[in-house]
């Protein structure tokens, strides 16, 4: 009869002491888990995904979020300039 073998990533940050760093064992976006004899598809350093498709829809979400609020960015910035003007003219004094 075969020994068990406990089956652990070299990647898992538990094993590590590294509280703070995510656990491995399961996709990052559809929670399925990551088995060892199957391949781990990795993003942004230390995200695991169980497959091309996950990994890629991620990657997908986080363009689709980067662009938002990149527009979020330019809204403020361009209202933070049009209230920065509105003050200013109201600034301006009349010598008589």
């Amino acid at each position: 009869m075969a020994p068990s073998v406990a089956c652990s990533f070299f990647f898992d940050a538990e094993l590590h002491g590294e509280p703070d760093m995510p656990s491995m064992d399961a996709c990052a976006l559809c929670a399925k888990p990551l088995a060892c004899d199957s391949d781990v598809f990795m993003y942004k350093g230390d995200t695991a995904y169980c497959s091309e498709e996950c990994r890629h829809e991620q990657m997908h979400l986080d363009t689709v979020c980067a662009k938002q609020a990149a527009r979020r960015q330019q809204r403020f910035s361009a209202g933070t300039e049009s209230h920065r003007g509105q003050r200013q003219s109201s600034k301006v004094s009349v010598a008589s």
